[in-house]
């Protein structure tokens, strides 16, 4: 039995479609079909029903679908082994990432990797949807935030530590805001999505206490660089990871504001599913992660003292 048959009855399972499984291994509908037959008639054994609309399994395409993903975990690890062995990590690797996050710091961190590991085939999703790894086939998760519960593995990387700012013209031209209560005359920026809370905004006092307050603004977006290019446009005060503003805070162009009632930080955390065997291409790449954001992180260290 081919290892290749097995993975193109995993991913009609996944993908519920015999045409989207050949899109995504690049067969054709009558390939992908005369293979289905013919691994059904080795096992002697009906796997799918098929109908106009999708693919569904039967019982005995549940249990031989648990089967084939442990084969091929097993084969995945006899490969990865002879090479970490040989060469180090290899094989393809894909990742998910927040937009801005992916763009601005893990894009650089990637193309670093894959110069020190040329066998692995590394893949960028730059995406603020918490995907999905068994339909997205997302090796490895890296997100901004409190995570919900999980049932994936999870390890911080780093804390996002976020902050009140502006530009200069807008302080200048609408004042400083001296207490949370102030924000309620000024334009706040804010960031909507589904699942966002960001016109809530959570900030701690100096003695700990924790206070949110619900605010309008004028303008809002669902990208977090256009909250970012409004502020530096002198639109108003936004809410900021410093991941993404230190630079600006650096050269000028932004201000923290209410800098001793911050907002809650957030960690940053890479995600990955439960499993026996982690490929070491995932294992490496996490520590890669680890050893290059550190506490504090490059964005904390490159900020005035």
């Amino acid at each position: 039995m081919e290892t290749d048959d097995l993975l193109l009855f995993v991913r009609v399972a996944e993908l519920r479609s015999l045409t989207a499984a050949g899109r995504d291994l690049r067969l054709t509908p009558a390939v992908v079909s005369s293979r289905l037959i013919r691994l059904e008639k080795k096992l002697g054994m009906r796997l799918l029903n098929r109908t106009t609309r999708q693919v569904d399994l039967t019982p005995d395409g549940h249990h031989f679908l648990q089967h084939s993903l442990n084969i091929l975990e097993a084969v995945d690890q006899a490969q990865s082994a002879i090479a970490v062995s040989r060469d180090g990590p290899a094989g393809a690797l894909k990742v998910s990432a927040p937009v801005s996050f992916a763009r601005l710091h893990l894009a650089p961190m990637a193309a670093a990797f894959t110069e020190r590991h040329p066998q692995v085939q590394l893949q960028l999703v730059a995406s603020d949807r918490f995907d999905d790894f068994f339909h997205e086939q997302i090796d490895l998760l890296i997100r901004v935030g409190e995570l919900k519960d999980s049932n994936m593995v999870a390890r911080r990387l780093a804390v996002s530590r976020r902050v009140f700012c502006a530009s200069p013209d807008y302080l200048a031209r609408m004042g400083t805001p001296n207490t949370p209560e102030d924000l309620a005359g000024h334009n706040c920026l804010l960031l909507r999505f589904p699942g966002s809370q960001q016109w809530r905004w959570t900030l701690v006092h100096p003695t700990g206490q924790h206070e949110t307050l619900s605010l309008s603004g004028t303008m809002d977006s669902d990208n977090s660089e256009i909250l970012t290019q409004w502020c530096l446009s002198g639109q108003g005060i936004a809410m900021k990871d410093l991941w993404e503003v230190a630079p600006y805070i650096r050269e000028g162009r932004l201000v923290e504001v209410l800098a001793e009632f911050s907002p809650v930080a957030y960690p940053i955390t890479a995600l990955y599913p439960h499993s026996q065997y982690l490929p070491p291409r995932v294992r490496q790449f996490v520590d890669f992660l680890v050893e290059h954001l550190g506490d504090p992180p490059p964005w904390e260290k490159a900020l005035p003292a």
